[in-house]
């Protein structure tokens, strides 16, 4: 019942976050902690079924290994999501809203549900 909460709760609040003024990938470095969303177009993608976790890493504005802002979704995450990441986002601009983390000093958000990012047209 807390999971269905918690959904429910997300579903709700995440569509707003959209609606708020938006930052670049460039930018992202500067809200590291913060609730944001980030858009850009995505460079680079790259799902590793090997890895631990199954990472799928979407880079955006620059295509690894130079990557300055990453989405990050995990592979017990993937299912929840209707297309392959790798494959559907790759080229497309999107925007993504969740808490700004850092890994290894890159920005990146964890997309745990499809309702975090937005295709932009």
């Amino acid at each position: 019942m807390k999971k269905i909460v918690s959904i429910l709760a997300f579903l709700f609040i995440v569509p707003s976050a959209f609606a708020a003024d938006s930052i670049s990938p460039e930018d992202a470095i500067n809200h590291i902690g913060q609730q944001a969303t980030v858009c850009g177009n995505v460079a680079s993608t790259h799902f590793s079924p090997k890895t631990k976790g199954q990472p799928t890493f979407l880079n955006l504005n620059r295509p690894y290994p130079n990557h300055i802002f990453t989405v990050l979704i995990w592979g017990s995450d993937r299912s929840k999501f209707f297309n392959v990441p790798e494959t559907y986002y790759k080229n497309k601009k999107i925007c993504v809203s969740g808490l700004i983390e850092q890994y290894k000093g890159i920005p990146e958000i964890i997309a745990r549900y499809p309702g975090q990012m937005k295709e932009e047209k």
